[in-house]
């Protein structure tokens, strides 16, 4: 690519300003391709594509043997390379119809070849599927950690088993069949993980995806989220701006996490306890969220001074 654009910009500064329609480096160089196949300008694809077959066969190095042999057969395929491709034939045309615009002739040359030979569009919707398709699994993976730890402590693992007992999941009887104790453990497991996941509430980042939370649904429902947020907007600026009126628990939420720069995820993984405490303590007020912040600053000085790695300083 960066020869292609050092060509360019040579050929921009040296190349004299009466030059004609035919130029060297381009297309087919001082020679006219349609009269190197031997068409003309009006004839269809099949005609041309007919004419190349013939003298390609004709000047092919192996049957011609004239000392001029590669160069006829590279010239001529070269004019049907430029012929055959629309895109190519349109640009060509343009140059022996406007001989004297000759930066654009060199800017559409080069611009064909430098570009992308893929459309953009599919370049982006791939890569929008596939940071999709990361976004899930990864999601998924985390998720599954979860349950797999929850399985793995007592507390849980326990509760579990009391839930599917009093479901009457859980196989109690002596008899179980052919099957083998690996089996039978198997079953047991997948039990247990499936009461865990109906009755756990896993939050933050560490909860079930949900396709919707990808970035490929994001984009597609953009519109719908900006109408969302607008009309939230508004609705915030007529309710507490306008109106004065008291903020509500959801409200009273968002600006909690906002005071503490907390993300709805960062938030969710909070104990339930800790929220309703912080919520109630209308950190949104500059004067309680200062005696917060001197509070929190206090907890950490005593819990670093009890410390022994920070008493080592």
């Amino acid at each position: 690519m960066s020869q292609c654009l050092i060509a360019i910009t040579i050929a921009l500064i040296f190349l004299p300003a009466n030059v004609q329609a035919l130029v060297d480096g381009l297309y087919c160089g001082s020679q006219n391709c349609y009269d190197v196949l031997g068409v003309n300008r009006g004839d269809s694809k099949v005609v041309i594509a007919r004419a190349y077959r013939r003298l390609a066969r004709k000047y092919h190095p192996d049957l011609y043997k004239g000392k001029d042999a590669e160069e006829k057969f590279q010239l001529i395929a070269k004019a049907y390379e430029v012929l055959k491709d629309e895109e190519e034939r349109s640009n060509y045309d343009y140059m022996l119809d406007n001989p004297e615009l000759v930066y654009r002739h060199y800017y559409r040359y080069y611009r064909k070849r430098v570009s992308p030979k893929v459309d953009i569009r599919i370049v982006g919707l791939v890569s929008v599927t596939v940071i999709s398709l990361i976004q899930y699994f990864a999601g998924l993976n985390r998720y599954n950690d979860a349950i797999r730890y929850a399985l793995k402590d007592p507390r849980y693992r326990n509760q579990a088993l009391d839930l599917a007992k009093s479901k009457g999941l859980w196989d109690t009887s002596k008899k179980k069949g052919k099957r083998s104790k690996e089996e039978i453990r198997a079953e047991e497991e997948q039990i247990l993980r499936s009461v865990l996941e109906e009755s756990l509430d896993i939050r933050g980042g560490y909860g079930k995806p949900s396709i919707f939370d990808v970035l490929f649904f994001k984009l597609c429902f953009s519109p719908v989220y900006l109408f969302n947020y607008l009309r939230w907007y508004f609705r915030w600026i007529w309710k507490f701006s306008i109106n004065k009126q008291p903020y509500g628990p959801d409200e009273q939420i968002y600006l909690t996490r906002k005071k503490l720069k907390l993300s709805a995820t960062q938030w969710d993984a909070l104990p339930s306890d800790k929220q309703v405490n912080l919520s109630s303590q209308q950190l949104w007020i500059e004067e309680n969220f200062k005696t917060f912040s001197a509070e929190m600053e206090e907890e950490m000085r005593v819990k670093n001074a009890n410390n022994n790695k920070y008493k080592m300083y």
